[in-house]
């Protein structure tokens, strides 16, 4: 299952996630679907807390469809009853490839996405048996013909994004910018133009999805010690940009993982 930190609280009793790429030809536009399902019991509520990947996702639910712009705050959603929830995480530069708003403008927005198609997801997800594969057509068949327009451009921005966010000695946007033998100001003005947010969010995000992740999957994390692992000047300076992003300190989501019910066995990341 491919790996995501977007979710901060994994493993949380009576729902279930699953992830999945979409295949050949694709890659450039989708890095995979996720699947969330929820049957929880009478009263019970299962808040999801997601500092989403500095990407859009689609998200595909019972009567709407919609396309979610990359948010550089925490955002909660509230589970309760029995649901389902299909969702397309897409590569950084897939915005201008989906719809006419400006990328920029989707940062912490919402719009319909009309050309989804949400009736066939629904079908497929309601039916009395699930059929991973009868997805992957529907979902291949909408977003294979969009992948095919993937530019130079575009596939540059997607490798600035990998970078950032998987290589831990990359600190700063001029760090970036150099690996990719750009100028900084190149670089930033290509990140605005397809992904709406500056490269050094790409950082902070992969630093900030490693930390809530880690503490609340590992709860006896050091968090001094996590702190200077993300590259962070102290301890001091980690724990005021945590809470500006999570909302909450990292001591705070230590003491919510301690309290939560979990199934045990996907306490994963």
């Amino acid at each position: 299952m491919p790996e995501s930190r977007g979710h901060l609280n994994p493993g949380t009793a009576g729902v279930s996630l699953d992830r999945f790429e979409l295949g050949p030809g694709t890659s450039e536009l989708v890095r995979h679907i996720w699947i969330v399902r929820w049957n929880l019991p009478i009263g019970v509520v299962r808040p999801q807390r997601v500092l989403t990947y500095p990407a859009c996702n689609a998200i595909l639910s019972p009567g709407a469809t919609y396309l979610f712009g990359p948010d550089p705050r925490v955002s909660v959603a509230e589970l309760a009853g029995e649901s389902w929830t299909v969702g397309v995480l897409f590569r950084p530069v897939a915005a201008p490839f989906l719809t006419g708003t400006n990328p920029r403008a989707l940062v912490g927005a919402t719009e319909d996405l009309t050309h989804a198609p949400g009736r066939d997801v629904t079908r497929i997800m309601t039916a009395g048996t699930f059929e991973r594969s009868a997805l992957v057509g529907v979902l291949r068949a909408w977003l294979a013909p969009i992948a095919e327009g993937m530019d130079d451009d575009g596939r540059l921005v997607n490798t600035a994004c990998r970078l950032a966010e998987q290589d831990g000695s990359i600190t700063r946007a001029a760090d970036l910018a150099a690996r990719l033998d750009l100028a900084p100001r190149t670089l930033e003005r290509l990140v605005q133009r397809y992904v709406g947010v500056t490269p050094k969010w790409l950082i902070e995000c992969r630093r900030l999805q490693h930390a809530a992740s880690t503490v609340f999957t590992q709860p006896d994390t050091d968090l001094s010690g996590l702190a200077v692992e993300l590259g962070y000047t102290d301890y001091a300076h980690f724990s005021r940009q945590y809470k500006q992003v999570l909302g909450e300190s990292p001591a705070d989501t230590r003491r919510s993982a301690l309290t939560t019910p979990l199934d045990r066995g996907r306490r994963t990341r």
